[in-house]
């Protein structure tokens, strides 16, 4: 890949996604582009780059954000966070807003939806209770491609085997060919917006769980303190935020205490 062309697709996706592609990074970047260049029918990635330049602010210019994006997700990842809610978290918001009987989740980077079903599972079977609350569920994601296919809740037989357990695919699935179809109940309880992390952040009603998982180390520092502080000024006093497991608050947001829940790591919003 031409060194112009690569400090191109660096400059427009650091741009659009605050995402940061490094020199080194060239062997990704070429990789990702190609297929990209074989799905929309280019000759190579040198001329996907130049249709690109010929082209300012196209609609191929989103699909290469797209493209750069890690939508790399499965069902219960990581497991830990999953039992996190389970034993504590998803209980002491059961009495702490029993009076009201809201609880608002905002998944954000929701890629193909195995995230925010796998925390509706966790609900369905721990705490069913709060399936009769008034229950927001907000999944957001900067790529329109893996949301639709979170939106229409079906996956195959591969990414069904990864983390699920075989009794909530029972449970909660119903097979179509060689596909499993989500739970249609539990599906129609998320709201699925598009949204760009840099852009003006859409009015949230006071979140009690945040999960960002994975998000954060793609970002320079100063991208991740304002989405920190964002993210902290939507959550209510006492709320939870999951992050990946190389990423943290410290040094970054002091309105968050670290909570460490048997193996799991998590974030409580303070005043």
């Amino acid at each position: 890949m031409k060194t112009e062309d690569f400090e191109y697709v660096c400059t427009y996706v650091r741009e659009q996604a605050a995402i940061v592609l490094e020199p080194g990074k060239e062997y990704l970047v070429e990789s990702r582009l190609d297929a990209l260049a074989r799905k929309k029918k280019f000759e190579s990635v040198d001329a996907l780059v130049a249709h690109l330049k010929r082209h300012p602010n196209s609609e191929m210019h989103r699909s290469v954000v797209d493209a750069m994006t890690t939508n790399e997700t499965s069902f219960f990842r990581d497991l830990h966070p999953f039992e996190a809610l389970r034993k504590v978290i998803l209980p002491e918001l059961l009495e702490k807003r029993r009076a009201d009987k809201q609880l608002n989740f905002w998944c954000g980077a929701a890629s193909t939806g195995q995230e925010c079903f796998s925390v509706l599972m966790t609900i369905a079977e721990h705490c069913p209770e709060l399936l009769q609350w008034n229950l927001n569920f907000i999944a957001t994601d900067l790529c329109r491609e893996v949301l639709s296919r979170a939106q229409a809740g079906r996956f195959n037989q591969l990414e069904v085997n990864r983390g699920l357990p075989a009794a909530l695919l029972v449970k909660h699935f119903e097979r179509h060919g060689d596909e499993w179809e989500f739970s249609d109940a539990l599906r129609k309880k998320v709201q699925f917006r598009e949204m760009n992390l840099l852009d003006h952040w859409p009015l949230f009603p006071g979140t009690d769980v945040v999960f960002l998982r994975n998000v954060l180390i793609y970002f320079d520092v100063p991208t991740k303190k304002a989405i920190l502080s964002k993210t902290r000024r939507l959550l209510r006093p006492g709320g939870y935020l999951f992050l990946g497991g190389a990423e943290t608050t410290m040094n970054l947001c002091e309105q968050f205490d670290r909570v460490v829940i048997e193996k799991a790591t998590c974030y409580r919003a303070v005043d």
